[in-house]
Order: C-alpha cells, then sequence, then structure tokens
C-alpha cells in the first residue's frame, strides 16, 4: 500500500465555488508529497458532490445526507485517514505551493508539537487574528466578552484571546490555532477520539488543542507558510446565527473544562447578554441620537423663552427645577414615539411637527390640572414652536445628509428570481443609465447553475439576509410570484435596521414606476403597521386591560351558561402572559410572521369554515398585518360578537 504523508480533511457545505479553488491550490502542490484528500459534504444543495468530483478524480468526496455539523463531519475523514499527519482544512482556503513542505518539516523536527497551524490572512491581505489564540480562562473570557481587548490589543493583560500583543512573524507555542487550518499528527489525533461531536460549529477547534495538551502534546504556531482564508462562508450560506453560536460554543467549553467554576459560566452568560442587548440597541442608535438630540434642543429651547419672558433662564420658583425639564423631555419623548420617531427607522419632518403639537395639547392640560406649574402658557407655545423649528432643521439635515451619500455612491440591488420577468427587469436596470449596479441574483430555489443573464447566482431565498449583508445590496427586486407575501414582510421586518428598500417587480414597467415612487418621496421601505413599536405597545396595553376585564367578570358568564370553565381560563391566561392577543393572526398560517401572535378572534374565523381555505386565510392574515389599525382591531371585535350572537 502506498504511503501517504498528508491526510488533507475538508468539510464542505454549500461553498462549491471556494471549494474548487481550495483544492485547485492543493493541486499545484500534489506532486511534491505524497497526499490523500478526503471532502466530506454536508448536505450541499449547490451542486458540490456531481459537479467536482469529475473535475478532481484524485479526491474522495463523501456526501452526508445531513448537516451533521462540523466537527462530527471532519472526524467521518479522520477515520479514513492513512497519512501520516492529518491536516484540517476549510473549504473557503486557498494554500500556497509551500504550505504543506513546510508544516511537514516543522513537526518532523519538533516531535513535542502535535498541532501546528500557519499564518492565515484575509482576501485583503490583512492578518487574520484568530490564526493563535488563548484558551477562554476565567480572566480571558472576561476581557473577550467585555471588550477590553478591543480597546488595550497590544496589551499583555487584556489581549490574551487573540494573542495580538504578540508578532505575527515569530514561531511560538500557543494554546490553539484556528479551525480553518490545522495540522495534525494523525496517532495522536486519533488518541484522543477527534472532535467532540456535541459541537457543531465553533469551540470543536479550541477543544481539540486543549484535549491535546492534556495528552501531553503541543500547539504551535508556525508563520513560515501563509494560506488565505475567506472565513465564515458556509456559515453565511445557512441560516445559522454565527454570532450565538460562538458564544454558545464558549460556554459549552467552559462548561466541560471548567465546570468547577459555577461563577465563570455565570459571568459568561452575562457577558453574552449584555454583548446581545449591546447589538440589539446599536440598531436604533440613529434614532437613540436623534432622540438625545429633541431632549436637548426642547430643554434649551425652554431656557431661552424662559430668558425672553421673564428675562432669566431659570426664571420659574426654585421648587419647579428639575421637575419642569424632566416632564418636559419626557412628553416630548413619549409624543415622538407616539406618531413612530426613533424606533421605526424613519424620521421625518411631519412626524416632528405632529410630535409638538401633542407635545403641546399635553403639557398645556397638565399645567391646567397643576396650578403651580402654570407658569406661562405663552411660554409653553414659545418652548415649542421654537423645538419644532429645531428638530425640523435636524431632519432635515439628516435627509440632506442621507441624498448627497446616496448621490456618491452607487447602489446595490439583488434580483430575486431566476424567470423570464427576472431577465426582463435586468435588462431594464442595465438600460435605464440609474446609479444601480446588479450585485448579483438570488435564486428562489437551490439550482446548479452559477450565474443568470449574465450576473453571478450569490444566494438563495432561504438565506436572503445573510446575502444581504455579504452583498452590502441596499435593494432587493423581487421577480418570482412564488415568493409568498408574508415571507417578505417578515425579511424587511428583520432587515428595518439595515434600511433595506424592497421593490415587487413582476416585469420592467412595474419596476420603473415603483421606483419613481420611492426615488420622488425619498421613502425607503417601511415596517408594515403591526411590526412597528408604537403600535405594538398600544396593542399589548388594549390585550391587559381587555384580558384583565374579562378574567375579572367573565367567568361568572360562563359559569352560568354550564360551559367548560378551565379551557376558557386558559385562553385568556394565555393572552394575560403574552402568548397571544385578543385579536390576532389565524394560527394555521401565522408561522411567517415573527414577533405577531395568534389571537382568540382574527379576520379567518369571520368566514364561514366552509369557504376557509389555507390560501384564503393566508392573504386575510397578510391584510391584517400590512393594514392593521386600531379601528380594525375593534371592528373585529364587534363583529365576532355579532356573529356569535347570531349563532344563538
Amino acid at each position: 500500500m502506498e504511503t501517504v504523508d498528508v491526510t488533507i480533511v475538508i468539510v464542505s457545505y454549500n461553498v462549491r465555488q471556494y471549494l474548487r479553488q481550495c483544492l485547485e491550490s492543493i493541486e499545484r502542490c500534489r506532486h511534491q508529497h505524497a497526499l490523500e484528500v478526503i471532502v466530506v459534504d454536508n448536505a450541499s444543495h449547490d451542486g458540490t458532490v456531481p459537479l467536482l468530483a469529475p473535475l478532481f478524480p484524485w479526491v474522495e468526496f463523501i456526501p452526508l445526507s445531513e448537516n451533521i455539523g462540523f466537527g462530527r463531519a471532519n472526524n467521518i475523514g479522520i477515520e479514513r485517514a492513512r497519512g501520516r499527519y492529518t491536516l484540517i482544512l476549510n473549504p473557503d482556503t486557498i494554500l500556497s505551493e509551500d504550505t504543506i513542505a513546510a508544516m511537514i518539516a516543522y513537526m518532523d523536527e519538533h516531535p513535542e508539537v502535535g498541532i501546528c497551524g500557519c499564518k492565515v490572512l484575509n482576501p485583503d491581505g490583512t492578518f487574520q487574528a484568530q490564526c493563535r489564540r488563548s484558551f477562554p480562562t476565567p480572566w480571558v473570557a472576561f476581557t473577550k466578552l467585555f471588550g477590553l481587548q478591543a480597546l488595550f490589543p497590544r496589551s499583555r493583560l487584556f489581549a490574551q484571546y487573540n494573542q495580538s500583543f504578540r508578532s505575527p512573524d515569530e514561531t511560538y507555542y500557543v494554546d490553539a490555532v484556528i479551525g480553518a487550518f490545522m495540522f495534525c499528527r494523525t496517532e495522536q489525533l486519533r488518541a484522543i477520539g477527534g472532535f467532540d461531536p456535541d459541537y457543531f460549529m465553533y469551540g470543536e477547534d479550541l477543544d481539540l488543542c486543549y484535549r491535546m495538551l492534556k495528552a501531553g502534546s503541543k500547539t504551535a504556531y508556525v508563520p513560515t507558510t501563509t494560506i488565505i482564508h475567506f472565513k465564515g462562508e458556509s456559515a453565511r450560506r445557512s441560516r445559522i446565527n454565527d454570532v450565538r453560536v460562538f458564544y454558545d460554543a464558549m460556554v459549552k467549553f467552559t462548561r466541560k473544562h471548567y465546570g468547577s467554576k459555577r461563577w465563570l459560566l455565570r459571568l459568561l452568560q452575562l457577558g453574552i447578554r449584555l454583548r446581545e442587548m449591546v447589538a440589539h440597541v446599536a440598531q436604533y442608535r440613529q434614532g437613540l441620537l436623534l432622540l438625545a438630540a429633541d431632549v436637548v434642543i426642547a430643554n434649551v429651547m425652554l431656557l431661552l423663552a424662559t430668558a425672553i419672558r421673564f428675562g432669566s433662564p431659570l426664571g420659574f420658583p426654585d421648587y419647579a427645577y428639575p421637575t419642569v425639564f424632566i416632564v418636559l423631555s419626557a412628553v416630548v419623548v413619549a409624543s415622538m414615539v407616539a406618531v413612530g420617531e426613533y424606533f421605526e427607522f424613519t424620521y421625518r419632518v411631519r412626524n416632528a411637527v405632529m410630535g409638538y403639537l401633542a407635545t403641546f395639547f399635553v403639557l398645556s392640560s397638565l399645567t391646567y390640572y397643576w396650578k403651580e406649574y402654570a407658569f406661562s402658557r405663552g411660554i409653553v407655545l414659545m418652548t415649542v414652536g421654537l423645538s419644532m423649528l429645531g428638530s425640523s432643521l435636524v431632519r432635515f439635515a439628516m435627509r440632506y445628509r442621507q441624498r448627497g451619500y446616496t448621490a456618491r455612491t452607487q447602489r446595490r440591488a439583488l434580483i430575486v428570481g431566476t424567470t423570464a420577468a427576472s431577465e426582463r427587469v435586468i435588462e431594464a436596470l442595465i438600460g435605464e443609465g440609474s446609479p444601480v449596479a446588479i450585485a448579483g441574483v438570488v435564486a428562489v430555489e437551490p439550482t446548479e447553475a452559477e450565474t443568470f443573464a449574465g450576473f453571478p447566482i450569490v444566494g438563495y431565498w432561504d438565506y436572503i439576509e445573510r446575502t444581504i449583508e455579504s452583498t452590502r445590496a441596499s435593494e432587493v427586486v423581487i421577480t418570482d410570484r412564488t415568493i409568498p407575501r408574508s415571507e417578505v414582510i417578515a425579511t424587511l421586518s428583520r432587515l428595518a435596521p439595515r434600511r433595506v428598500r424592497f421593490f415587487f417587480a413582476y416585469d420592467d414597467v412595474e419596476l420603473h414606476a415603483q421606483r419613481i415612487l420611492s426615488d420622488v418621496s425619498a421613502r425607503r421601505s417601511e415596517l408594515p403597521p403591526l411590526l412597528r413599536l408604537r403600535y405594538r405597545v398600544l396593542k399589548r396595553a388594549a390585550d391587559l386591560l381587555i384580558a384583565t376585564g374579562v378574567l375579572m367578570v367573565g367567568w361568572l358568564v360562563v359559569f352560568l351558561n354550564r360551559q367548560p370553565l378551565r379551557p376558557w381560563l386558559k385562553r385568556w391566561w394565555s393572552v394575560l402572559r403574552g402568548k397571544r392577543s385578543v385579536v390576532g393572526l389565524h394560527p394555521s398560517a401565522a408561522s411567517h410572521y415573527v414577533g405577531i401572535r395568534d389571537g382568540l378572534l382574527s379576520l379567518p374565523l369571520l368566514v364561514p369554515p366552509s369557504v376557509r381555505t389555507e390560501a384564503l386565510i393566508a392573504r386575510l392574515n397578510e391584510y391584517y398585518v400590512t393594514e392593521y389599525t386600531p379601528a380594525l382591531d375593534l371592528e373585529i371585535i364587534i363583529r365576532s360578537l355579532q356573529n356569535r350572537s347570531i349563532r344563538r
């Protein structure tokens, strides 16, 4: 049997093009050493195996029927490995011609090393810091999760995790190397059992290096050779929340290897929650900055109005401070939120005007009931008027800046669909001379095709959010009628912070009409009413009020009518707990609308059961989401009560 120097194990998932260039880079150094290459395909649906197997007959392809995760799939390849060394390699990497030779030479000279990694670069040539790391000990985990490493990247105290205080061009022992390139001794790799199958993605490389260290072998960083790593392509082509999975993997590693330190687990979990909270708040950073600006403007204008009226900016009695500032700020913010500012990703002068009119009404009402604060209605009017002017100017400036940025940059559009209509829309976009660059085509279903109408197929509809992020698209043109509007609405709600514009265009005429309307009004795609914060708060308040009232008195009616009390209580208790809503979606078709509850009452329930088809339910649910108003809820309640009375 032929002696094999190195077995290269590659786990792939929907990265056909990256895998192809990876195998081509291996082929350039294949004849220097006896290599065995095993590709374990995690149930890709982009034609990886049927299209690449004929091109690389010297590669052993192992197709799997399901995605079993990075670690499990690697273990399949490790079991078949015949080489002295096993290279765990990601498909989104490119090897240098001397990579294999450099690794073999180092490992032959250093028998104490069980795993080594090389220098890893990003596609733009920058250094990828994750290629040498420390284990997440209590202190290392703390500095990583709470951002101290990012603040002090050159500090030996704070930058332990990514070792950024050390030179990337020197060879030294490390705790762990990146899972994209792990050059291992096959015998020792098998002795420790390969990868822990409990890790689906991320963390398995840290765990492997930790167990190798416990077995008596070291891990080394060897920058004498370099590879390119495109980083995260498989994760980008999946539904996986890779950030969440990464931190879950860190918790799993800590629980496994530092299980006795419960306080560390709690610290990690606290850090993860804080990171998620910061990320969530960061989505609203522009709205929060505008909120702060409005509060500052309102209070400055109050001081100015007081100075004009009384000759001093602090002309009110001492007991009025700081109450007047707090009340004014609270009323302004509440009024603005009520008209749709700050948290709906649309900032309009009209909303500012409406918000300050509401502010004037509320403040006037408050001073009517609390006479000790009724110093001057003129000051209230002057404060509101000046604040309205100041906030409007801020919004004008924001719009001008946004329009200027849009004019300077080329908008990038994704075309969703591979139909004849899609081709016509592409031709229309190319021919209209607008500053729109087609970033690529998104197929509705998996396809083996790589291009459509001369543009690359960059992803599939199921992964549209990641595709938008990776292509930096600002517009999405949907040309395939088979995509349910409910899915588009759900996607739009999740992408609201990115302010991506969606168009439904099933031919080029419809596309032009929508573009003209959008460009003239300079409006982005908006959240459906039922997904806006003000309506959700109002709806939840109504649910609590109605459910509380019904539970207080309704049980007596149910009891007197000799109806089963327990199911009735269960339904209304679910409303009180926020699991359901009084009026909402019909549950059989509500799955696509993330964040919207199904209801005890709904539009489809007003339709006779004999004609209540799934298609009709879906259409009525869509209408409820997109056309929602509190009046619609009231009408559904009244109609439901009328129908109940008629049936009786």
